[in-house]
């Protein structure tokens, strides 16, 4: 009896390779995603019917779901909330937010800079 060893480790590749990818697939975010996506794409598809009140509701809603299943938001996550608070005339609420998001994701500094000083 022979072992076409090449063919051995071609296979074991393939099934490891495959594997990993189904892994990937079938594992967890890591961002509590809730009803953001759903939000943007209405806010630009169907102007109007997501209003800044609504958003601001459905994305407090989400910030207790996240906390509750202790995950972290998505980036721009809470840029998008400050910039709701800003069209419903709450600058302190929104200024909250550009912080928070500055300080999770660092590399949003200087947009949120800019935010920040526009609303002073």
């Amino acid at each position: 009896m022979s072992i076409n060893f090449k063919r051995l480790v071609s296979t074991s590749s393939a099934l490891v390779l495959l594997s990993m990818f189904f892994y990937g697939c079938a594992s967890p975010t890591k961002y509590y995603w809730g009803q953001y996506e759903t939000i943007i794409y209405t806010q630009y598809n169907e102007p109007g019917k997501a209003t800044p009140e609504y958003q601001i509701e459905k994305m407090r809603e989400d910030i207790q779901k996240a906390k509750s299943q202790n995950k972290p938001l998505p980036p721009g996550f809470f840029a998008h909330l400050g910039y709701q608070y800003l069209l419903a005339g709450k600058a302190v609420e929104a200024q909250n937010c550009f912080k928070i998001e500055k300080k999770r994701f660092p590399e949003s500094t200087v947009l949120m800079n800019r935010f920040l000083a526009k609303i002073k």
